[in-house]
Parts: structure tokens; sequence; C-alpha cells
């Protein structure tokens, strides 16, 4: 079964690059009407041009970083302001940072935890009751295969991933039979302006994936009559969370340690 979104609203956190930008062209592919959210208006005026230009769709883009407290609250009072009613959420902002704890700067781990944790869930708590209501769209937060185990060298970044999908599953479970689709997506090591933000790839253990690849799982699990509470998206990688999930914590964190910090 291949789910249509004609008449329905998505919107999309982090969308100017990576997953975001292939997040909006694939629901746009689906007739979706879009909001785009990212901090970099200009990559968002480009992309809703080229949306609307292939797919007939209506796309609304607001620059706004995320990572402010209060600011997906904002977002959602300037939609209502509108008359746009959401549908679709899909918290996709994020960013990692690398290196032992103790020599990372306070207020950019502190602006990570924001966005990666605080701004999901407020994001996610403003606009639920409109998207039950509806009962039409989907729930997609981004997690990561690093939530799967204790990441030594990338402390911060995998508990807010760890967060994320423990989160996801319990919404998942909450909003059991209420129509909406709700799933947490886990991604390895994936072709987008990730690994720039982090200044390195040596986190980039398995298989890099493109943005597609990762999409075409995430929209796989949203078209089975029962979508799953969450995904990884490759069997590599599929194989290493299904193995940390199983080995002793203490093997799983040492090899993690290892490909992490060598």
């Amino acid at each position: 079964m291949t789910m249509t979104y004609a008449g329905t609203t998505a919107l999309i956190t982090g969308a100017s690059s990576g997953l975001g930008s292939e997040f909006a062209e694939r629901f746009a592919a689906r007739q979706a009407n879009l909001v785009l959210v990212a901090r970099r208006a200009d990559r968002l005026e480009e992309l809703a041009r080229k949306l609307r230009d292939a797919h007939g769709v209506s796309v609304t883009t607001l620059s706004k970083d995320l990572s402010v407290p209060g600011a997906g609250a904002e977002v959602h009072g300037d939609l209502t302001e509108r008359g746009i009613r959401i549908d679709t959420l899909i918290n996709n902002a994020g960013f990692g940072t690398r290196g032992p704890l103790v020599e990372e700067d306070p207020a950019v781990i502190a602006s990570e935890i924001s966005l990666n944790v605080a701004s999901l869930v407020e994001t996610t708590r403003v606009f639920l009751p409109e998207m039950l209501s509806g009962g039409k769209g989907a729930l997609i937060n981004v997690a990561s295969t690093a939530a799967f185990q204790p990441l030594p060298g990338m402390a911060v970044y995998g508990a807010t991933k760890a967060f994320v999908l423990s989160f996801t599953e319990a919404l998942a479970h909450e909003t059991k039979g209420s129509g909406l689709r709700v799933l947490a997506l886990c991604p390895g090591a994936t072709r987008t302006e990730f690994f720039d933000v982090l200044g390195s790839q040596a986190a980039a253990f398995g298989r890099m994936q493109s943005a597609s690849e990762v999409i075409d799982t995430a929209l796989q699990a949203l078209d089975r009559r029962a979508t799953p509470a969450s995904v990884v998206s490759g069997w590599g990688n599929r194989i290493l969370a299904g193995m940390a999930q199983r080995l002793p914590r203490q093997v799983s964190l040492a090899i993690a340690g290892r490909a992490v910090q060598d």
C-alpha cells in the first residue's frame, strides 16, 4: 500500500538540506502541501520554488532557529494565524558534536541538547493535538543508530538520539488506534552535511547511505498496514543495532568507543 498525502500538510524541520530536503521532495511528490523550517532562508526559498514548479503543491517557508527555547511554539502560533493546519510533522533538525566531553564547548552542547531534544519535544507537543484530531498523517522523529548504545567520543549526541528513540516509541504506543502513524527513523552514516558540521568522517562507520535510501526506508515503514514504532535504515545497520542490544553493555560500549574515537 502506497500512502498518498493529497490535501494534507507536512511540516519538515531542518528542511534546507540533507534528509530534510529529501523528505520535502518525496512528500511533495505524494501531493502533500509543505511547511519548510530551517535557519537558511535562501536555501528554503530555492527548494520551495523547485517543489512548487515540479509538483504544484503549496510550500510555506519559515526561517527559524529551533534551538532557541520557545521556537516550536512560535512556529505553531505563526501557522495558526495563517490558517495552516499540520497533518504530518517530521522532526529532522539536529546536529552532532564529537570529542571528549571535557573538551567540548558548553554553549555548543547546550544548543545540541536544546535542538535535538527540547525543541523536538516542544514542537511535537504543540502540533500533536491537531495531528491526532486529523488522524491521517504521520509523526516522524529522526533518531539514529547512535541511539542503541552509549557512544564515547560523541556522548551528548548519542544520548540525545537515545532520548528521541525512547520518546517516539512511547508516543507510538500512546497514540495507537488514532490513525496517526508514529515512527522513529534510525539512519546510520548518511551522505549529508552532518559530517561537515561534525568536523570529521571518523564516526562514519558502516556503509554510507544516501539520503534517498534513508527516506525510502521511512516511506516503506509508513506504507505498511501497521507502521512500526521505529525502523533502522540499511540491513548492515540493522544487524549492528541488533548486536548492540544483545551484547553485554560493557562490550557494546567498548566497541562503540573504539569505532568513534579511533
